[in-house]
């Protein structure tokens, strides 16, 4: 990510130094996920849908420890993963928008508050600005080379109310919490940043 874009990473201390985390991301281009794998203080394993697993590619996906996801359906295989990912007290990383959109984090979907309320780990939200300012003039799917792209760390945070409940209704509750922590960082990201 260095040797094609300028990263400008803030707040990357906020990231706890050992046990599991949950990093929220916001996902408005392609490279918001590598952005975030090439900044990051601690190796990172994306829930990746299982469309992007193919041929080298899926082959090095699968090598550097993402996680192949069937959004067509409930996928145990993969829930058991990520989950196992947080149990070895690893980084879990999240689209909680479920898909690539505006990255403005309006319209979550409730995996992020499945697995922050089923495992107890903390979600630290994390903006990443300027990835579709300015299309790249040899591969306009690209930004510009060159360019900054700021990768912002919030506080962590947890997406439980401290009951330990996994209802339905403590997860609808949790999905409120954490869009409005999202929602927050992000305005907060943009103000620093400028962006």
């Amino acid at each position: 990510m260095y040797g094609f874009w300028k990263p400008r990473v803030l707040g990357a201390w906020r990231v706890p130094a050992s046990g599991p985390v949950i990093l929220a991301v916001n996902h408005a281009h392609n490279i918001d996920g590598p952005m975030l794998m090439g900044t990051a203080p601690r190796p990172v394993h994306f829930l990746i849908k299982k469309e992007a697993f193919v041929g080298p590619l899926g082959s090095f996906l699968e090598g550097i420890g993402q996680l192949k996801v069937d959004r067509a359906s409930v996928d145990r295989t993969a829930i058991a993963n990520a989950l196992g990912v947080l149990e070895q007290g690893g980084v879990l990383g999240i689209f909680p928008e479920g898909t690539r959109g505006e990255g403005d984090f309006a319209s979550l979907r409730a995996g992020l508050a499945y697995f922050a309320v089923r495992s107890g780990a903390p979600i630290v939200p994390v903006a990443v600005l300027g990835s579709t300012e300015t299309p790249g003039r040899l591969i306009k799917a690209l930004p510009r080379l060159r360019s900054r792209v700021d990768v912002v760390f919030g506080d962590a945070f947890q997406a439980g109310d401290g009951s330990g409940r996994r209802t339905r209704k403590a997860l609808d509750d949790a999905t409120v919490r954490i869009q409005e922590q999202l929602t927050a960082h992000l305005k907060n990201a943009r103000r620093l940043t400028g962006r």
